[in-house]
Formats: C-alpha cells, structure tokens, sequence
C-alpha cells in the first residue's frame, strides 16, 4: 500500500467515527466510556467536540496529502493525536469498560503507529 493510500484509509476512518459520533453522541461514545458515562450532559459535549475534531483532522489530511512539507506534517500531527487517545485510555483503564479499552486501544494507537509510519515514508519519499 502505498502511504498516500494509507493515509487516504486513516483520514477516511477518521472522518467516518467523528461523523458517527456527531450523529450519536451518546451511542457511539457508550461503547467506549460505558452507558452510565454518556448519560452525563458533559460527556455529550465532549464527545461531539472529539467528533468534530476527528473530522477536521481528516479533512486536514486529505487536503494536505499532495504537499510535500505539509502533508507529512499533518500526517504526523494526526498520528500524535492518536497516540494521545490512546495514552489517555490506557491511563483510565480501569475506569473504562474492558471491551470499550481494549477497542480504541486498538483503534488509536494502530492508527498511531501506521499514521508515524506513513509520515515517514511521506517525507522521504
């Protein structure tokens, strides 16, 4: 695959789950934090904000890819992003149901690690 594919695949996922997660945002962040978490009014803002951020970074992606010293950059940036997630999910590990910690463990931190990998190849390519 090439890396402007892949790029082209996370930016996709990415803009997919934060548009899910604007329509729902209640249904799909219950699948990660729990349904008693997403009956607190704050947990709804919060997720519609991660949503709406998720689609601006895949829009981001896509709008960069073919630059040359932006797309890389946007690409990492993304992929530091996802590493944040899946940081902050590990450290609330035991707060989170199993299922739900284990699938966005999953998730933003192979996206993490295949958006590095993508950057790097897109930089020196």
């Amino acid at each position: 695959m090439s890396p402007k594919t892949g790029a082209r695949l996370i930016a996709a996922g990415r803009m997919a789950l934060g548009a899910g997660v604007l329509a729902a945002p209640q249904a799909v962040p219950a699948r990660w934090l729990g349904r008693d978490a997403v009956r607190q009014p704050i947990v709804v803002y919060l997720a519609r904000m991660l949503g709406a951020r998720d689609v601006a970074l895949g829009l981001a992606t896509l709008v960069t890819l073919e630059d040359p010293d932006v797309g890389p950059r946007v690409q990492a940036a993304c992929a530091a992003v996802d590493s944040v997630d899946a940081l902050a999910t590990l450290m609330a590990r035991r707060q989170l149901p199993s299922a739900g910690m284990i699938a966005t463990l999953a998730t933003a931190g192979g996206a993490a690690a295949a958006g590095f990998y993508f950057a790097h190849l897109l930089a020196h390519s």
